[in-house]
């Protein structure tokens, strides 16, 4: 279905533009009669290949925000545009494929599936994009060699430790060559020393694989790793 957006999404580049352009974006949430504005006129530019850490206090915005540039959530007002194309009004099924094909996530829970291998942890993307189980397969051990875990393809998410799991995670973001990695809080379940390692993978893969990473956190030192900060106070970039 076209909604008239004319969204390509195998062919949308525009050198012309920034990664992610928001014009004043905002989000209000309504319970009953009352409303709620998490958001007010956000407006933002992320190049491709940049690192950007966003980051504010409980309450601020900042994950409203993120729902919003991986296309999770759509903004009350104001306007998304993704490689040049507005997105804005795109169907659920629409932004169900942007996100399938241009954006990986990686969540402070892993959220990995339990009865699943590692391996087939990581092969999920491909399966929903329909490739064949050979060629998913050599990606999926690809990707856990980038963050490796290539030898610990064939054991489980209970068999590793938490740090690996989330290694895992951000294997499975990158296996299908996604130019947007997106990261909530990826170390709020570890440790400082895990946390570190797998932050050195992000950092590896905004290096090597030139993906333009977006991290949300509330600690400082992950922020750190990041070549740009953004805060967000009471809805707003400050």
């Amino acid at each position: 279905m076209n909604t008239g957006n004319d969204y390509d999404i195998n062919n949308s580049r525009n050198s012309g533009e920034p990664l992610i352009r928001l014009e004043n974006i905002g989000m209000i949430y309504k319970i009953g009669d009352i409303s709620y504005e998490v958001l007010k006129k956000i407006n933002l530019l992320i190049n491709k290949g940049e690192f950007v850490s966003v980051m504010g206090a409980s309450g601020s915005g900042k994950s409203t925000l993120m729902n919003i540039l991986g296309c999770l959530d759509k903004s009350t007002s104001g306007s998304y545009f993704l490689e040049g194309k507005d997105v804005s009004g795109l169907t659920s099924d629409e932004l169900a494929e942007i996100r399938n094909k241009k954006i990986g996530f990686v969540f402070q829970g892993f959220n990995l599936i339990q009865r699943l291998s590692i391996l087939e942890n990581v092969m999920l993307p491909l399966y929903y994009a329909g490739l064949h189980s050979k060629d998913a397969e050599k990606m999926a051990f690809e990707s856990l060699k980038l963050v490796d875990l290539f030898e610990k393809g064939n054991k489980f998410p209970n068999q590793i430790s938490g740090g690996e799991q989330q290694r895992v995670a951000i294997a499975r973001a990158i296996v299908n060559d996604a130019p947007i990695i997106m990261a909530d809080e990826p170390t709020g379940n570890l440790d400082s020393v895990r946390g570190a390692d797998v932050m050195k993978f992000f950092e590896k893969i905004n290096g090597e694989r030139g993906a333009t990473i977006i991290l949300v956190t509330h600690d400082k030192n992950v922020a750190g790793y990041a070549r740009r900060l953004i805060t967000v106070k009471d809805g707003e970039i400050v």
